[in-house]
């Protein structure tokens, strides 16, 4: 089947666009290409996340949600161990509930919204 779009960007709401961006450029290793109070992007040169504020945004937490959880970020990695340490090191925290810990962590960005880093296949 055929589109007539393509994807552009994902932008996401956040209390800190700058600070999300620099957690994400640096669990991604893509460059911070816009940053200031109100919007920053983050992009490798084909693909692109925006972080815009939202006044009075809070994630909506995980596993017991209060607010409707609208989207998480999948990572590939090849050690789960390491990729947790290293992002807790960059501000994630990590819940206590996790579904299946051996084949991928939920872990929370400093915004409060859940991702996840999974073993590659």
């Amino acid at each position: 089947m055929s589109g007539f779009a393509k994807l552009a960007m994902i932008n996401l709401d956040a209390s800190d666009p700058e600070g999300l961006a620099r957690f994400y450029a640096a669990v991604l290793g893509w460059d911070v290409l816009h940053a200031q109070a109100e919007y920053a992007m983050i992009g490798d040169g084909s693909t692109s996340i925006g972080f815009g504020q939202v006044p009075g945004y809070s994630g909506p937490g995980w596993p017991t949600e209060s607010a409707p959880k609208r989207y998480h970020l999948d990572f590939y990695v090849d050690d789960l161990d390491k990729a947790e340490e290293q992002a807790l090191a960059l501000g994630a925290t990590k819940p206590d509930e996790q579904p299946q810990p051996d084949r991928w962590r939920v872990l929370l960005d400093p915004g409060g919204h859940p991702f996840d880093v999974c073993l590659r296949s």
